[in-house]
């Protein structure tokens, strides 16, 4: 008895685990916060220093300087971010930015 109701508890945590990972898709203002979205307004500083973090959450090296694989290696490292982007966005419709402006001031 106590070996059924631990197999099904197992089970049931499995379960729940799966759907919990399943649903991790960014939402619509997550997506359009990536780095290679159209601007409507001049970059600030912040929106760089995202576009660098994500750049090298997929492998790109600024420190390398400018080396022989430049521009390559931060070229590979865009397309490395599209992939992500697809990964995480791909059904997700652009907000316009009536609506980013309203979702960023209801926050």
């Amino acid at each position: 008895m106590k070996l059924t109701c631990r197999t099904a508890a197992c089970t049931l945590l499995m379960l729940v685990s799966a759907s919990a990972f399943a649903s991790s898709r960014l939402t619509p203002q997550q997506c359009n916060d990536y780095p290679f979205k159209p601007l409507s307004a001049p970059a600030t500083h912040a929106q760089l220093m995202n576009e660098l973090s994500e750049l090298e959450s997929v492998g790109y090296d600024p420190s390398a300087g400018d080396d022989d694989n430049y521009p390559n290696d931060i070229q590979q490292a865009e397309q490395k971010l599209q992939v992500k982007y697809h990964e995480d966005c791909g059904a997700v419709a652009p907000l316009s930015t009536a609506q980013s402006a309203n979702q960023g001031s209801a926050n």
